[in-house]
């Protein structure tokens, strides 16, 4: 069965500039400018309303091939929050009994981590282009992760994440490592990951089991 035409819309928040050039999707806004292609994907994409909103129209598609009309318009609102607001990634370093020690270096490009699991190793991971990491002024134990990409944003963390894997050992006892805590645009309260509400076994986290 497949569906003669089906349409999306979203509308563009106020203070945003966006053009949109044979699926070329850039948006501008007051934290710099974003681009996303979607020429990969069979839709129409236009800006209607006099530019205040973007929709995006599908010809003859199977139930499951709509679905990308609505992940287009998620990946474009996720642009708009990201030059709007800006995305942020806390993460807290977790240990039970060597300390973790973090250095953030070329102006929070770049962070170093030593004495995990008391290993005399230092793992340098880079931010990709456009994210900074930054230690949490309130918050022991914690890195920042900010940028204006929401994908660039997650990969970073995601790379701090994986340079501290535990090896060779018991990882259901072994636990220590740099977890993401919470995530979500710097103007609104960050989501809790499962792992968080959960609550961990360690000395440097006071959670309850």
């Amino acid at each position: 069965m497949r569906t003669l035409c089906q349409e999306e819309s979203i509308k563009v928040p106020k203070g945003l500039k966006i053009t949109i050039k044979a699926k070329m999707v850039e948006v501008a806004g007051k934290h710099g400018s974003l681009k996303r292609n979607f020429k990969h994907l069979p839709i129409e994409l236009w800006l209607a309303d006099g530019g205040k909103e973007v929709k995006a129209r599908m010809y003859f598609a199977k139930s499951k091939q709509l679905s990308m009309l609505r992940s287009v318009c998620s990946h474009i609102t996720n642009l708009f929050e990201g030059v709007e607001k800006k995305f942020e990634y806390k993460m807290r370093l977790v240990y039970a009994h060597f300390p973790i020690n973090a250095n953030i270096i070329n102006g929070g490009k770049t962070l170093e981590l030593r004495n995990f699991l008391g290993e005399k190793i230092v793992r340098t991971v880079h931010m990709l282009p456009g994210v900074l990491v930054e230690k949490s002024a309130s918050t022991k134990d914690e890195l920042v992760i900010t940028g204006t990409d929401i994908e660039l944003t997650g990969r970073s963390a995601a790379l701090v994440h994986q340079s501290c894997l535990v090896k060779d050992k018991d990882i259901r006892k072994f636990l220590d490592g740099v977890y993401v805590s919470s995530h979500g645009t710097k103007e609104e309260e960050p989501i809790e990951t499962t792992q968080f509400k959960q609550g961990k076994r360690s000395k440097n986290l006071e959670v309850e089991e």
